[in-house]
């Protein structure tokens, strides 16, 4: 193995199992590659992580938030890069390229179905967690932001500055904003101000030929692209230009727990009609889960009433108790804090002190699956009533169900403004998690989810099914992994995340990446 004499290459000892392998191994080809085009020895060593080096599980394991993925079964990338420019990125992406192997890129981890760091074919990850500065203007009310920074540390970059400024990205602060961002991105400020993509005015791209593109040079149509029509598929966006969103100085929210014995059903039945048609400075939602119940020894069901206000607790309380008198919403369950506060509130976490958000380790990792619906049309008392039953079954001791109301903006932008098209006449958006802690179990939790989604097909939207491209789910239907991807095979999930976009989004992916380098299972092919 005459390359490894190369001086800049004393910790890329490759030991392959072959017998007399050389430098004609396309994994050594492609360190070789890689090492000719990263020529600094001491940089090497910070970018290039093989399997045989001490770190490379744990750079590996510091992104996976879904241990299901983080098996000893679980395919491994041959390498694992961490770029700290953008010619490090270009250099990956040639020599993947020229030497046959599939790259998957990483921002923050946050893919449910493992699919930014898993491949069944030889692969290399491009981990952008280098890729993370946050660099926020309040005079001109924007920011650019890295796509290895999370959500938190947008957030937290946004909150070091001013109080009266936010985004409307995800509650989870851990989520990486490349992912985020080119999937759409829904979260608590959604009703007032739409997805976080609908907020992007600029990127930097790098293509599949290693060009550097920004909004002028990549075009209108792959610019649109790019904005939720699913990552890895276009290209590397290494930064977005984001537009902030104004937030008042203290915002209110507030959390009403109704249990079965509480009229939790009714209650619900009666929040399809209104959430949607609130204020937009109000957002709502229900968290449906397994609690104990107040009978020792027994369990019952809870739906968690959330809110978040853009305004005062004074405000608010008349405006509840005139919409939605039901719920029976008191001064005592609301509290008044800042907008970054919100973030942490809504993600289970401490509202002090707000540097939590540049923590990535601040949650809990397990292994968990997810599914998504739109509903438009409200469910029945006893439709309600059966859903809420499932999470009585053993399995559902670490299920979530998450119910987030729409209206709002929401309903006034278009559905081809982007590539995610889940708009006008959506009432809410289910998010339906289970999680668990023995892998050998995965098996029934995962076929509890599925009854749980097959149950829910009477009451979701229909032709197609909607699903958000953020919750990835295979169980939708996949590309091959080796070969050619038809429009019909693609199309059998893509339309049900991007519904008429689909066509577009092809179109595109035919005129910018035809020979389909960056993909994966859920990526747009070309024709």
């Amino acid at each position: 193995m005459k390359f490894l004499q190369l001086s800049v290459l004393p910790f890329l000892i490759v030991i392959l199992s072959l017998n007399g392998a050389t430098l004609a191994h396309p994994y050594g080809d492609f360190l070789h590659c890689l090492s000719l085009r990263i020529s600094n020895s001491s940089t090497i060593s910070k970018v290039i992580y093989t399997q045989n080096n001490p770190s490379y599980s744990s750079v590996l394991n510091a992104s996976i938030h879904n241990t299901r993925f983080a098996t000893p079964t679980t395919p491994k990338p041959y390498a694992i890069i961490t770029p700290r420019k953008t010619s490090h990125v270009q250099s990956t992406i040639y020599c993947s390229k020229n030497h046959g192997f599939q790259l998957r890129i990483r921002s923050g981890g946050h893919d449910v179905e493992g699919v930014s760091y898993v491949s069944q074919v030889p692969f290399v990850i491009l981990d952008l967690v280098n890729f993370r500065d946050v660099k926020v203007d309040t005079k001109n009310e924007v920011a650019w932001v890295q796509s290895g920074a999370t959500t938190g540390e947008l957030y937290y970059g946004i909150a070091s500055k001013t109080q009266t400024l936010g985004f409307p990205a995800g509650i989870c602060h851990t989520i990486g904003i490349g992912g985020h961002l080119s999937g759409g991105g829904f979260g608590i400020l959604g009703r007032k101000y739409g997805l976080a993509a609908d907020h992007v005015i600029d990127a930097k791209l790098v293509d599949a030929n290693g060009r550097v593109l920004n909004r002028k040079s990549m075009g209108e149509d792959l610019f649109w692209a790019i904005r939720g029509g699913g990552g890895n598929t276009f290209g590397v966006v290494l930064a977005w230009k984001v537009k902030l969103v104004p937030v008042p100085p203290l915002v209110t929210v507030f959390t009403v727990n109704k249990n079965l014995e509480q009229n939790a059903t009714k209650i619900f039945h009666r929040w399809q009609y209104i959430a949607h048609k609130l204020p937009n400075e109000l957002f709502t939602a229900v968290w449906v889960m397994k609690v104990n119940s107040s009978q020792v020894g027994k369990k019952t069901v809870q739906a968690g009433f959330r809110g978040m206000f853009l305004g005062g607790v004074d405000e608010l309380i008349p405006l509840i108790q005139h919409e939605f008198p039901e719920l029976g919403l008191a001064r005592e369950n609301c509290t008044q804090m800042s907008w970054v506060q919100s973030i942490l509130y809504f993600g289970g976490l401490p509202i002090q002190p707000v540097d939590i958000l540049l923590n990535r380790n601040a949650l809990p990792v397990s292994s968990l699956k997810a599914k998504t619906d739109f509903v438009r049309e409200p469910m029945s008392e006893t439709g309600i009533e059966g859903f809420m039953n499932m999470f009585l079954e053993e399995e559902a001791d670490f299920a979530i169900t998450m119910i987030e109301a729409f209206g709002g903006r929401m309903d006034e932008i278009r559905e081809n403004e982007l590539p995610y098209p889940h708009r006008a006449g959506i009432l809410f958006e289910s998010t339906y998690i289970v999680q668990w802690t023995n892998e050998a179990d995965a098996g029934t939790y995962i076929n509890w989810i599925r009854r749980l989604y097959s149950y829910m097909a009477s009451y979701a939207s229909k032709s197609p099914r909607e699903a958000y491209y953020n919750y990835k789910d295979l169980d939708l239907g996949t590309n091959n992994i080796i070969g050619y991807t038809s429009y019909e095979q693609a199309s059998v999930w893509g339309l049900k995340y991007f519904k008429n976009n689909f066509k577009r989004l092809v179109q595109i992916k035919t005129k910018v990446d035809p020979m389909n380098f960056f993909r994966n299972e859920q990526s747009i092919p070309p024709l």
